[in-house]
Order: structure tokens, then C-alpha cells, then sequence
């Protein structure tokens, strides 16, 4: 009976110690130090390839600093630096036998300067049915690292053009993909593109908190800090700050490196990455994500614009592709007894489990989610000048970022393992 008493007391005390530990590292006051700089006019909105960016960088790279991270594996600095190639169309040709065809019909993916593909170039076939998510797919194939003809249903003909989406930028090693709008393949038919590129660099940010007995197991936290920078003035304000998108996410991520840090037990790899060019598409989660080995990632935690009250109030969030894992399951159970809670998705229509940086490893079948607040239907300031750090809750920031912590402990600490992404619920 005594030891059952001391026992409860022990578990007390330490949790006691536990919620004082967390609340002196996670508070409202923290989160605002972080957010007023990132989301500040003097960042002028954070838009890529601008000095602006670059210094949200500095800044989010001497955080990790200060919270004790370590570079990536291979890397000399905080800074994950790549480059990406950006297309511009000179001239498009296209023909089947010998009849030419207009060049609106087809939409060519490549890094080569010129390139030509008939129906003898030994390219895989691809279809987008009538009825399927057409940018899905798409990514699906622009993705797969394979050269591939896909043949698009006429139904996409409003949204085709769409498509050149996928060249704002290309990754050097981008395989050629070339899409055709057709209710079939045609037997035989030639297409010449010609493109002239532009080399850009970029750089994530991204810190690292060794783990102790499961160190090759690897636990990803992440946000954007990019965002679209200056424009349309509304009101006789042009800064588009970005506070909410997604200062808020990589100020989570900063506070949870703090944290973890703080408690040093983390038995697997804790991987903390500030994304850029998530606004020109998410290149820098594709490049990031593309470094890593899919097997030996366990769970990511991608969190994006928490910095409103959620469809369901205070203390809530939602979880992309809920459905996907029993990730949000684990997180629930570690929430059991707090007034927190984590809801699946409501805003599937957006298929927003494959727009935000969570995708690419969730594609590999990672465990790759994203968290948020955002009330996709009604977000009165999302993309405007009005997405200032006013707008923002910074009490229920706290509290979402707490929640986020205590929900991952298990999986931190290496006793819970989420299941996979299947390749059909993809």
C-alpha cells in the first residue's frame, strides 16, 4: 500500500515538473518574440529568392543554434542549400502522322533544352480519366522519376493549361514528363519542345537533435517560412506578412526544438526543417524530403497556419489524412485527460493532405501529416496584407504547440511506430 502511495506521488511530482517544464519553454510570451519577427514589415512578406527570405533564414538558423542543434548529417551549417532550374518556353511543336496539331494540346515536364519525343522514344504510358484529380495524378506522375507520355482526358480541357504549374521549378534530375490532351494515345505523333532555364538557389533550414538508443529512426517536425511578399495594396498596405502563413507553423517548429532540447531524452532523431518555396509550389519539402531514406523516417509532424481558432474553438486542431495512418489515433491517446484535441480533416474537397509539404514523404509512404487550425472555407486574411500578427491568438498558439508536444512523446520516444502510407490511399 505504501509503495502504491509513493509510486502516485513520484507520478505527480513528475508530471507537476513535466507541465511546469513545458509552460516556462512554450508560452504566449515566446511565441509572440518569434512570430513579431518573422511575420515584421522589415521581412517585407518573405518572398522567395529576396534578401528578405534570407534573412528569416539567418534568423531561424541562430534559433536552432541557440536551442543546441546540430546540422543535418553532411551539411557544415544549418543551411540545406540546392537549386532548381526554371523553364522558359521558346517554342512548341506537335503533330500525329502527318497532320500538326495545335501546341495548346500538350504540356511538356523536362530540363532538357530541346527535346523531342514520338511514339518510338520508348516513354511509359500514363492516363487521367474523366472523374480523377487531375493534379494528383499529374504530381503522381511528375514524381515518379520515370519518362512518361500521359494522355489527358478532353474533359480537363478548361484546366489543362493548368498543368505548366509543374514547370515553375525543376529539380536538375527531373525526368521529362509530356502530357497530351486526347481522348486516346495517337498511334503515331511527333512533339519538339525547346526551353531556355535559369539556375535558382534556395536553402531550407533545417536542425537536428540526436537520438540516444534509436538514433537511425528519425522523427521530422516542420513549417514553411516562405510566403508571397509584396503586392496588391489593400487598404494602403501591400505587405503580404504571412504571420498566420506559416510564420506561425515554423515558429512551432523553433519552440518545439527548444523543447526537446530542454528534455534531452529523446530516444530517435528529431529532424526540425523550415521549408522554402512552399508558396512556388513546395520545392523546398521535394528537395528535403528526396535526402532522406522514406524507411527510416517514422512520423512527420508538418504544421501550417495554427494561429487561428479552429472550425471547433480553443484547444483543437486537425489533422490531414487522417484516415491515411492510425497517427492520429497515437496523438489522441497521448492527449487523453487534456481538454486538446485533434479532429481529421474537414475540408477533404481542398486535398490538402496533398498540397502542403507533407506530401512528398507521405507519397513514399511515411507517416507525413500536416497540422492546422486554418477554417479553409472562412479565412478572412489568407493571402492578404491583412495576415499580420494582430489577427493571431497568441495564448491558443501556446497551447496548440504544447498540445503538439505531449501528443508525439510516444513516438519520440521511440515506443509507439505510426503505420505507413499505402500506395493506394495515396
Amino acid at each position: 500500500m505504501k509503495r502504491i502511495i509513493v509510486t502516485g506521488l513520484l507520478a505527480t511530482i513528475t508530471s507537476f515538473l513535466y507541465a511546469q517544464d513545458i509552460n516556462s519553454i512554450i508560452n504566449a510570451r515566446e511565441v509572440e518574440r518569434i512570430e513579431k519577427t518573422l511575420s515584421s514589415d522589415e521581412m517585407k512578406g518573405r518572398l522567395t529568392f529576396t534578401p528578405e527570405l534570407d534573412k528569416a533564414a539567418d534568423f531561424i538558423a541562430a534559433e536552432f543554434k541557440a536551442a543546441g542543434l546540430v546540422p543535418l548529417t553532411g551539411l557544415k551549417s544549418y543551411m540545406q542549400r540546392f537549386h532548381y532550374l526554371k523553364p522558359k518556353l521558346i517554342s512548341t511543336s506537335y503533330s500525329t502522322g502527318l497532320v500538326k496539331r495545335s501546341a495548346k494540346n500538350v504540356l511538356v515536364i523536362t530540363t532538357q533544352p530541346l527535346l523531342t519525343v514520338t511514339n518510338k522514344s520508348g516513354f511509359d504510358t500514363g492516363r487521367i480519366n474523366k472523374g480523377d484529380n487531375l493534379f494528383q495524378k499529374a504530381y503522381g506522375y511528375v514524381q515518379s522519376g520515370k519518362k512518361v507520355v500521359v494522355i489527358v482526358d478532353t474533359s480537363f480541357s478548361k484546366n489543362f493549361a493548368r498543368l505548366d504549374y509543374f514547370k515553375q521549378q525543376l529539380s536538375p534530375t527531373q525526368t521529362s514528363v509530356v502530357f497530351i490532351l486526347a481522348a486516346a494515345k495517337p498511334s503515331r505523333f511527333s512533339i519538339t519542345a525547346r526551353h531556355s532555364f535559369t539556375q535558382l538557389k534556395l536553402a531550407n533550414v533545417v536542425g537536428v537533435l540526436p537520438g540516444k538508443s534509436k538514433k537511425s529512426e528519425l522523427v521530422v517536425f516542420s513549417g514553411h517560412y516562405d510566403h508571397i511578399g509584396i503586392g496588391k495594396p489593400v487598404n494602403n498596405d501591400s505587405i503580404y506578412n504571412g504571420a498566420n502563413d506559416d510564420a506561425a507553423g515554423t515558429t512551432a517548429v523553433i519552440m518545439l526544438a527548444k523543447y526537446f532540447k530542454a528534455l534531452n531524452n529523446n530516444e530517435r532523431t528529431l529532424v526540425f526543417a523550415a521549408f522554402t518555396a512552399e508558396e512556388m509550389g513546395g520545392f523546398g519539402s521535394q528537395y528535403f524530403s528526396k535526402q532522406l531514406k522514406p524507411a527510416d523516417v517514422m512520423a512527420m509532424f508538418n504544421i501550417e497556419m495554427i494561429g487561428t481558432e479552429s472550425k471547433w474553438g480553443k484547444n483543437s486542431a486537425y489533422l490531414t489524412g487522417y484516415d491515411k495512418t492510425d497517427m492520429g489515433k497515437i496523438l489522441e491517446q497521448n492527449l487523453e485527460g487534456s481538454s486538446f484535441k485533434f479532429y481529421a480533416d474537414p475540408y477533404t474537397e481542398e486535398q490538402l493532405f496533398y498540397r502542403s509539404d507533407n506530401a512528398t514523404l507521405a507519397k513514399l509512404g511515411v507517416p507525413a501529416h500536416t497540422i492546422s487550425t486554418s477554417k479553409m472555407d472562412n479565412e478572412p486574411n489568407y493571402h492578404k496584407p491583412s495576415d499580420e500578427i494582430g489577427t493571431l491568438d497568441m495564448n491558443n498558439m501556446a497551447e496548440i504547440i504544447k498540445a503538439i508536444a505531449i501528443s508525439s512523446r510516444s513516438i519520440v520516444s521511440g515506443k509507439d511506430t505510426p503505420s505507413r502510407v499505402k500506395p493506394e490511399d495515396y
